[in-house]
């Protein structure tokens, strides 16, 4: 792909675009990577600690997001802002989209939210997220690039006292496995990893971002979830993004589709 555009690095009060080839083939993306809330929105009525917990963000990703994109010579985009005021992981259909209770902590400044603040928090934060994500995989397309999609995202090693026992898990749609299978099985010729198979949670809920933005387009796509006490620090982050990295260049090299004819 030589001669095919760069991507500019971007500031918007929703993302951070981080800049990378076309050439490269793929857009690294970190849906929760900051916890960041508005000074207008007053933490929401949480005190700070909680902001510093998994209910705000996914603790270690961005770290590993923006290693990993450069590690691959590729664009990304993270969220500058928390989950908590609104998912950009989720459909706009889907009633988690404003978490009014999450991991048993009442969202105060989201108790009461009405259709006026839902629209309003869509349109300052989810869609500009949304658009630059849509915008970036139409300047591949443009160029003749089909890109792969990697989702970077981080979970908590116990759930409700329960200690999970995956070091990192692949997400996706049954219906569209091969890509996600391709990048696990590059992480288990390290034999000392356990990686879920659609752990720790479910892939394929209508809507989400890998459905609306992966499967939909018929885009190769992954979610990587890396449990969060590997990634906490600057060398975890490193050690995973360069795991990962290696896992998609075999993925790149042996799972991808063919390009539409137009495309070629």
């Amino acid at each position: 792909m030589t001669g095919a555009p760069d991507i500019a690095a971007e500031t918007h009060e929703a993302h951070d675009v981080v800049p990378g080839a076309v050439a490269a083939g793929l857009i690294v993306l970190c849906d929760h990577a900051s916890n960041r809330i508005p000074d207008d929105y007053g933490r929401l009525g949480l005190p700070p600690g909680d902001l510093q917990r998994h209910i705000a963000w996914d603790i270690g990703a961005a770290g590993v997001a923006r290693r990993l994109a450069a590690m691959l010579g590729a664009p990304a985009v993270l969220s500058r802002f928390s989950r908590l005021l609104a998912d950009p992981n989720r459909g706009l259909d889907d009633p988690t989209l404003i978490m009014r209770i999450s991991d048993g902590a009442i969202i105060p400044g989201n108790a009461r939210v009405d259709a006026e603040e839902r629209q309003r928090r869509i349109d300052r934060f989810w869609r500009p997220y949304d658009d630059a994500v849509s915008g970036l995989i139409g300047r591949f397309t443009q160029a003749g690039v089909s890109p792969a999609l990697i989702s970077v995202h981080s979970f908590t090693p116990a759930w409700r006292g329960v200690r999970r026992p995956w070091h990192a898990g692949l997400l996706y749609d049954p219906r569209d496995p091969r890509f996600s299978r391709a990048v696990k099985q590059a992480l288990e010729r390290d034999p000392a990893l356990v990686v879920g198979d659609n752990q720790p949670y479910s892939g394929g809920l209508s809507g989400d971002m890998m459905d609306r933005q992966g499967f939909k387009r018929g885009l190769d796509h992954a979610l990587v979830e890396v449990r969060q006490d590997l990634i906490d620090s600057e060398a975890g982050q490193q050690e995973w993004a360069a795991r990962i990295a290696e896992a998609v260049r075999h993925a790149m090299a042996t799972a991808r589709r063919q390009l539409p004819r137009a495309a070629q």
